[in-house]
């Protein structure tokens, strides 16, 4: 089991820019990003494997960028031109391949930090 701690989160304006980090402990592999807004289904926003290949929504192509510090054992999310329908929790979550991440098939998932775009 992972444990991973999600921080980066608040307060930004349309057109600003947060970046998210996920700390995690323990052997990962695939990780990604997560989103739920208040109403919504969860959504997959971004996610990377150990070979460095990435996955984004589309909603965010072009605007977001996934990245992991490996010395580090960080995950992050670069998140630029932010829009009003960005707002949500942001989770970060461990699995051993993309398609376990699709599955839901967690290895860990952090507890989420709070995005609000106004």
């Amino acid at each position: 089991h992972v444990q991973l701690v999600e921080s980066g989160g608040g307060l930004v304006q349309t057109g600003g820019s947060l970046r998210l980090s996920c700390a995690a402990s323990g052997d990962t592999y695939t990780m990604a990003w997560f989103r739920q807004a208040p109403g919504k289904e969860r959504e997959g926003v971004a996610a990377r494997d150990s070979e460095r290949r990435t996955s984004y929504a589309d909603s965010v192509k072009g605007r977001f960028t996934i990245s992991r510090d490996d010395a580090k054992n960080t995950l992050y999310l670069q998140m630029n031109n932010q829009r009003v329908d960005d707002s949500a929790v942001y989770t970060c979550a461990a699995a051993r391949t993309f398609t376990d991440m699709n599955r839901g098939n967690f290895g860990g998932r952090g507890p989420g930090t709070q995005v609000t775009v106004s």
